[in-house]
Parts: C-alpha cells; sequence; structure tokens
C-alpha cells in the first residue's frame, strides 16, 4: 500500500514541474511545446532523485535491521546454549536420583529378606521351646520335684560340690567386680584439688600418656560398624584413668585443651588410616573443644595438620557440642567455614533438646547430629520442640544430615528408634568404649585368646574391637531373642 507521504511528494513534483513550464513560456516566450518538454524534464530528474535518495535510505534502515537481526540471533543462541546446560544438569540430577532410589530399594529389600529369615528363624525357636515345655511338663511327675529341688541343697554339703555349682560360681563373682573397679579411682579424681588435677593433666601431656577409646557406630537394623567416635582418656602417676568429663574443664581453664585437641587429632588420623586400609567405607569422629575453635594459635596448628591429611576429609568428622554452635561468633564461624573449605564435615553432640535449624546446620557443614535415645523416645519432647521427634530423621535427611540415636542401652529403644527412622545406632548395647593397642594397632583387629596361645597370652595387648564390634559375630535383637526362647537345647 503506497503511503501519504509518497503521495505527496509525487504531487510536489507535478506541481513543481508545471510551474516550471509556465514560468518559461510566460516569461522567456518559449513555446507551449518547449515549455512543456522541459517542465518533463524537470519531472523526469525529481523522480529519479527521489528514487536513489529513497533507494539509500532504506538501504540504511535495512542494514540497521539486519544488524538487529543479527543481534537477536545472537542472543537466541546464548539463550539456546544456556537452556542446554541446564537441561543437562537436570538429567543428570534426574540420574543420579534414579540411582539413589535403585540403591535405597535394594537396601530396603536386602533388610526385608534379613527381617523375613529373623523372623522365621523366631518361630522355628518359640515353636521347639514350646514342645520342650509341652513334653517336660507331660514327663515330670508333679509331686516328686519339689522334693528333689528341696533335696539338693540338703545333700550338697555332706558330698563333694558338683561341677555344676563350680562353673556357676564365677559369674556371680565376676560381675559385680567391672562395676565396683572403677569406683576407688572415680572417689580419688573427685577429691582432687583443682590445683593438683591441673598439674596430674599436665603431667600426663608432657609424657604423653593420653589414650584414645573407640566406640563403633552402627546401622540399624543390620548393626554394621560404619563409624567410629574417638573417646579421650589421660593417665596420671599412677596409671588411673582420667575421663573426659574430670580434666576438660581443668584443661579449658588451664589453655591445655589446644594441645590435647592436636594429639587427639593426630591419634584418630593414623587410626583412620588403618582402618581405611581393610575397610574404605569406613569414618571416625573426633571431638574438639569450643576452646580450641575459638583460639586462632592452637587452630591454625591444627589446620595445618588437616590441611595435608585433606585426602582423609571425607572419612574424618569433627564433632562439637550443641552449646558450640549455639554461641559462634566471628571467629570461631571464620575457622568453621575454613574446615568446611577443606571437605571436612562436622558432627554435633551433647544435644539438650531438639530446637534444630537443618538448613542452617547444613550450611555450615553439619552432616550428622547425636541425639540421646532418652530424648528421642521422650513423649514430652513432642509438646515442646517444633517438630515430632518422629519426623527429625526426616526433616534432617531432606537437607543431607544424618540422625545418630546414641547412649542406647536396650532392644526395646532399638525397636521404637526403628520406628522412628533412625539409620544410625550408639551406645553400650552394641559395645563399650575400648581403648587400643599401645602400640596404636587396628581398632578391628581379632582377639587372641589366652588359652590357646598360652605363652603369648600374658604379653599380647588386647585390640580395641572385642567380636561385640564386629558385625558379623554380634546376633541381631530378634536372632537374641530367639536364643533365648529357644534355651540350651
Amino acid at each position: 500500500m503506497i503511503r501519504i507521504s509518497t503521495i505527496f511528494i509525487a504531487i510536489c513534483m507535478v506541481l513543481v514541474a508545471a510551474s516550471l513550464g509556465l514560468v518559461l513560456h510566460a516569461v522567456a516566450g518559449i513555446s507551449g511545446t518547449e515549455s512543456a518538454i522541459v517542465a518533463l524534464t524537470a519531472l523526469t530528474f525529481l523522480i529519479l532523485y527521489n528514487a536513489v535518495s529513497m533507494r539509500l535510505r532504506d538501504r540504511s534502515d535495512v542494514g540497521s535491521q539486519i544488524a538487529d537481526l543479527s543481534r537477536g540471533t545472537a542472543d537466541l543462541a546464548r539463550q539456546v546454549a544456556e537452556f542446554g546446560r541446564r537441561l543437562a544438569a537436570v538429567e543428570g540430577r534426574v540420574v543420579s536420583a534414579n540411582s539413589a532410589s535403585s540403591d535405597r530399594i535394594q537396601a530396603v529389600v536386602g533388610e526385608i529378606n534379613e527381617l523375613g529369615v529373623l523372623v522365621k528363624q523366631l518361630a522355628g525357636s518359640v515353636a521347639s521351646h514350646e514342645d520342650l515345655i509341652a513334653s517336660g511338663a507331660a514327663a515330670a511327675p508333679p509331686e516328686p520335684a519339689p522334693a528333689a529341688i528341696v533335696a539338693a541343697p540338703v545333700a550338697e554339703p555332706r558330698t563333694s560340690p558338683p561341677p555344676s555349682t563350680e562353673s556357676a560360681a564365677p559369674p556371680v563373682v565376676a560381675r559385680p567386680a567391672p562395676v565396683a573397679a572403677p569406683a576407688p579411682a572415680v572417689a580419688e579424681a573427685a577429691a582432687r584439688s583443682q590445683p593438683q588435677l591441673l598439674a596430674a593433666v599436665k603431667t600426663a601431656i608432657e609424657e604423653n600418656r593420653l589414650d584414645i577409646y573407640l566406640q563403633p557406630m552402627v546401622t540399624l537394623p543390620q548393626r554394621k560398624v560404619r563409624f567410629y567416635e574417638a573417646v579421650t582418656r589421660l593417665r596420671d602417676d599412677n596409671d588411673q584413668i582420667l575421663a573426659a568429663d574430670d580434666f576438660i574443664a581443668t584443661a579449658e581453664a588451664g589453655g591445655l585443651m589446644g594441645r590435647i585437641d592436636h594429639m587427639v587429632m593426630l591419634r584418630c588420623v593414623q587410626v583412620l588410616r588403618r582402618l581405611m586400609v581393610r575397610n574404605k567405607d569406613v569414618g571416625v569422629f573426633c571431638n574438639v573443644s569450643a576452646a580450641t575453635l575459638a583460639n586462632p594459635t592452637t587452630f591454625a596448628q591444627c589446620l595445618d595438620f588437616l590441611e595435608a591429611n585433606r585426602a582423609l576429609a571425607p572419612s574424618f568428622v569433627l564433632e562439637f557440642k550443641q552449646a558450640t554452635f549455639r554461641n559462634l561468633g566471628p571467629t570461631e564461624t571464620e575457622h568453621l567455614a575454613a574446615l568446611s573449605q577443606r571437605g571436612y564435615r562436622f558432627s554435633i553432640d551433647h544435644v539438650s533438646d531438639l530446637r534444630v535449624e537443618p538448613r542452617e546446620l547444613a550450611d555450615r557443614g553439619v552432616r550428622f547430629i547425636k541425639v540421646p535415645a532418652a530424648l528421642l523416645l521422650d513423649p514430652r519432647q513432642s509438646s515442646t520442640s517444633d517438630i515430632h521427634p518422629s519426623d527429625l530423621s526426616d526433616l534432617l535427611g531432606r537437607f543431607g544430615i544424618d540422625l545418630i540415636a546414641e547412649k542406647i542401652e536396650g532392644e526395646r529403644a532399638v525397636v521404637d528408634l526403628l520406628d522412628f527412622d533412625v539409620r544410625f545406632g550408639q551406645g553400650f548395647l552394641f559395645a563399650p568404649p575400648r581403648p587400643l593397642r599401645p602400640e596404636g594397632a587396628s581398632a578391628t583387629g581379632g582377639t587372641t585368646s589366652n588359652s590357646t596361645n598360652g605363652s603369648n597370652g600374658p604379653s599380647t595387648p588386647a585390640p580395641v574391637a572385642s567380636p561385640a564390634l564386629e558385625p558379623s559375630t554380634r546376633a541381631t535383637g530378634n536372632a537374641a531373642l530367639a536364643r533365648r526362647a529357644a534355651g540350651p537345647g
């Protein structure tokens, strides 16, 4: 469609050419034919000039449009590339999520199969136990049995004791011994004054009388050892054990916790290297005090050591108290960030309540939280905390944090914790803390029987892990119940 401006220009050119012809005819006296020819010539030149000028103007406009189009094409290409990169990232996440879900399904299937086997064993044991009870009740007469029971104690003093009484006597004497043995040491540690205790701690550090005890953390319900927690003990001049609760406050007051933490880190790294020779999936939890985290000089030494052992960061977990994380200052926050940048993960213990912020903890590098089993199973926590304890494991798992139930001492607690979807457990039910060998040998070494190695028994130091630490030699709760139901037969 012809624009109005073009029509206006054409009318103006015609008027100019006609005016020129009229002026030549009226003023110059040129004839009408000649003036018309001049007017047509002028109109032709005007048309050519307008066409050329319009073509040049259109060319410049087209050039600018082509430049704009090329810029738009480049932007579109960049957007397509960015979309392709995001699509590839999403595909990678989907593939990893599918693999993770398949692994979880495989683990769940394995657990279900194991539970099925245990249930079958339990059913067989219960059935055999009922058969034994029924056969015993049918065979034994009701009256003579009490007479035999009464007569046995009367006849024992007159005759030589049978082997059964001799074999039954040692457990009665041996059981109270482990409970009563630590009492003098605890009483003596409590009776010491602050200067005496500080002097004992200094002497133990200078003479390298620092011992590492390992306590396993197992998966639930399989009870396979997954991590070890390093527990620190000091020995005084009389080789009496000082527990952590006895000397930590004194060591912090005397400025000795930095040296203790540095020595503990060194021992833990040595233990971890020995453990990883046999099992690459094992990990060690090492406790770090708030005083070490807040002291720049001491922390710099620990950081240099951890930097040198950066390859062990995925298996070496640094553990802090909940109060330490709640009272972080600028220095402590900077030190935690430095450790997190080097790949180290953190754990929180000494949890006194369930008011936690999983997102904030995950951003700081926390990957494990230890909660006492009694606190998780306390029905009052559902009213005092922001989340029900049964949902805590799922909430922490969304942010990549694993919940560990500690201080487990009974099978009943394990059954209740499984309903809370707790994946890891720690406590005396599985194994107490056990000392390392004096030469720092592996914590998972087998035990040596003194009866079989008579000459080497007294000189061979006891390893850290007894069969209670080995998952393959410890029966699960259902298997133990099945054995109890089956009886001696």
